[in-house]
């Protein structure tokens, strides 16, 4: 209670709810008199708390209700399970809900909104079959819930919810407005079905921005990036976040990235200035051109505003420098960047590590745990080891692979042991990779099985090659066909064409070809 007066609060509750007894509900009262129904004080009460800044100062108010006896009428009810919801009592507020005589629609729909709040998506479910149970009908808030739930949860049994709600929906008596329309192209888009999502957002009468959004999320993460560019046109009212949603989506492929340039200048030429979803996208362009020049133009506007500042913002800029091969570029936004963390000096790690540069990688990895105490995770050791790969340095990787599991309790996952297998065979160790991936505790992917097999086709172990060609077309026939060519160019290296000719039989009856090759064009270090 504010003013530190928990004390009066509770002796002015306790005599509001003894004289509550003194006036029969049924009682009335002629007009002359001037008098305010102490149940009705006692609903505006609760609802001051439940609209204040410190809800729980009202709890003293439920106390003193279940001292006294008093038995709330379902108005003072409701109020008391919002006000237990609003100070996070999920156990309490649930109390609240099974002691109602009658549960109405909106004390269900209070408690399935609680519990989504706090991620018991399940129970939220269960909620909503006991209102089904109890012969009550959802109405348009309790779907719009219950379709936030499918979306919420990494339950894959509730993946095909939308298309349940989405039928309930047609057979009640509920209307469907802006906020129902969303929630089920959301859901629809969430869980791969866009285009059932598209033929909701057909029927609409008006097309708002958020669906907009959703569903051009939707089809750029499947690729269909004509089908987003029209539904972006066709949004008349656009806002910077799905300006935000084109930027992302094109800034993913090579073949699109020029557009995310394009749009960006767009959005800014309507007045839209961008936020840090909009930079960190633009950068992720930047990454995906090589353009460099561009970055640069995109960190001169970023440096104007504070989010330059930002941790996110520093390690896009790191990433983006690195990869075009700008690594003295990237250290400069490095060594200024006021604040680091884990996510940051891994982005310089690898970024020297990709660059040939294994020295500063390693020095860098050593000073993040010893000068700065900052514990490497998963992502910061797949980068130190490739750039050990990259310099064969053989026994620095296998300590660092080692110190994993003995110094910081992180299991290697495949990835590291695929380039630990990379280390090996790069360095012309092929029969200790195959002894590595013999003695792994898991069975090996088929990323492993393709870094033995890069390496036999780089020192000519046409044997090996075989085995590990035969061992990755088991776990993946049809997604590797770079697997296939290194083979190929193995057997043509020892001379046996016949099998080159019968490989590529193979191939061709597969439907399996070898993707066009690119380079890229403007970096400054070349490995």
């Amino acid at each position: 209670m504010k003013n530190g007066r928990p004390f009066v609060v509770a002796r002015f509750f306790s005599s509001l709810i003894r004289n509550i007894s003194l006036f029969p509900f049924n009682q009335t009262l002629s007009p002359a008199q001037d008098y305010i129904s102490p149940t009705i004080l006692l609903s505006n009460t609760l609802q001051h708390y439940i609209n204040s800044d410190t809800p729980s100062d009202g709890l003293y108010i439920h106390s003193h209700i279940l001292k006294t006896g008093f038995v709330p009428n379902k108005n003072i009810s409701i109020k008391l399970l919002i006000l237990h919801l609003k100070c996070n009592s999920l156990r309490f507020a649930r109390q609240v809900f099974d002691g109602l005589p009658e549960k109405t629609l909106s004390a269900y729909n209070y408690m399935i909104s609680g519990y989504l709040k706090h991620g018991q998506v399940e129970e939220s479910i269960s909620m909503v079959r006991w209102l089904l149970k109890s012969g009550g009908k959802p109405d348009g808030y309790t779907f719009s819930m219950i379709l936030k739930a499918s979306t919420s949860s990494g339950n894959v049994s509730l993946g095909d919810l939308g298309r349940v709600v989405h039928a309930q929906v047609f057979k009640s008596d509920v209307e469907l407005d802006d906020v129902l329309y969303t929630a089920l192209v959301d859901s629809y888009v969430k869980n791969g079905k866009v285009d059932y999502a598209r033929i909701v957002f057909d029927m609409m009468l008006e097309n708002n921005v958020i669906c907009s959004t959703s569903l051009i999320s939707g089809y750029m993460n499947q690729g269909s990036v004509e089908d987003a560019e029209y539904i972006f046109h066709k949004t008349v009212e656009k806002d910077i976040v799905v300006f935000n949603a084109m930027i992302e989506g094109y800034s993913k492929s090579s073949e699109y990235a020029i557009k995310a340039i394009e749009v960006y200048i767009d959005m800014q030429r309507s007045n839209f200035r961008p936020n840090i979803s909009t930079f960190a996208s633009i950068i992720g362009a930047c990454s995906t051109l090589a353009a460099p020049e561009i970055g640069q133009q995109v960190q001169t506007q970023l440096i104007k505003t504070q989010l330059f500042f930002n941790i996110k913002m520093g390690s896009a800029l790191i990433d983006m420098y690195s990869k075009c091969g700008r690594v003295a570029d990237a250290r400069r936004v490095f060594n200024h960047m006021p604040e680091k963390n884990v996510f940051s000096w891994t982005s310089m790690i690898d970024g020297y590590g990709k660059n040939c540069f294994p020295s500063e990688a390693l020095d860098l990895f050593w000073r993040m745990q010893k000068e700065h105490c900052i514990e490497p995770n998963f992502v910061t050791f797949l980068s130190v080891l490739s750039a050990c790969a990259h310099a064969g340095l053989v026994d620095k990787g296998w300590e660092i692979f080692n110190s994993m599991e003995n110094e910081y309790s992180l299991k290697p996952k495949m990835e590291h042991y695929a380039c630990m297998v990379d280390l090996l065979g790069r360095a012309g160790r092929l029969h200790q990779a195959w002894d590595f991936v013999m003695r792994m505790p898991e069975r090996p992917n088929s990323d492993v099985w393709a870094a033995l097999l890069s390496s036999c086709r780089l020192h000519g172990s046409l044997e090996m090659a075989k085995v590990a060609a035969e061992e990755l077309f088991k776990l993946n026939a049809d997604g590797r066909p770079g697997a296939y060519v290194a083979l190929s160019n193995t057997l043509a290296a020892s001379g046996k064409w016949d099998g080159v000719s019968e490989l590529r039989e193979i191939m061709k009856k597969r439907g399996i070809s070898k993707e066009t090759a690119f380079s890229w064009v403007g970096a400054d270090s070349v490995c």
